[in-house]
């Protein structure tokens, strides 16, 4: 499988590959409201991409939190390529460019362990790229979905 990973700055390349990644990933995805969204937003910020023979896989939007901080704004990687690597290459991207834009922190915001199956699964994911439990906030985007933050710093 030979990957290639790249910015994306081009916004109708954005929208089609976070539309054509989102809408394919109803587990974790499953609102349209949401999904637009996601992007919309995206067209405006940093976008890596994951490509498997010319095709989008994955994508990473990248968006400023704080002076010092940014986070993992919307993520997503095809179900048929889960468990390949591609969202460790990504993340790797991802603080490798946070970096470059001066960047000490990262921060993910996901559902609180233990409420889906999916999402514990995310949850598994973030922790084995090196992110901690930062805080939960049960009612952030409603009851339930308790918002669950992840940070990690970026070892400048």
């Amino acid at each position: 499988m030979k990957l290639e990973i790249k910015e994306v700055v081009d916004e109708n390349s954005k929208i089609e590959i976070s539309e054509k990644i989102l809408y394919n990933l109803p587990k974790w995805f499953g609102r349209e409201d949401s999904i637009r969204e996601y992007v919309k937003e995206s067209t405006k910020l940093p976008f890596i991409a994951c490509f498997c023979e010319n095709e989008s896989v994955g994508f990473i939007v990248m968006k400023e939190t704080g002076k010092d901080t940014c986070e993992i704004f919307v993520m997503g990687v095809l179900e048929e390529y889960h468990r390949k690597g591609i969202g460790s290459i990504l993340n790797s991207a991802y603080e490798e460019l946070a970096k470059k834009k001066g960047y000490s922190y990262s921060q993910v915001k996901t559902v609180k362990e233990g409420k889906y199956h999916e999402y514990d699964i995310t949850n598994s994911f973030y922790k084995s790229i090196g992110y901690s439990e930062f805080e939960c906030f049960p009612t952030l985007w409603d009851k339930d979905n308790p918002c669950q933050i992840y940070v990690k710093y970026l070892n400048k």
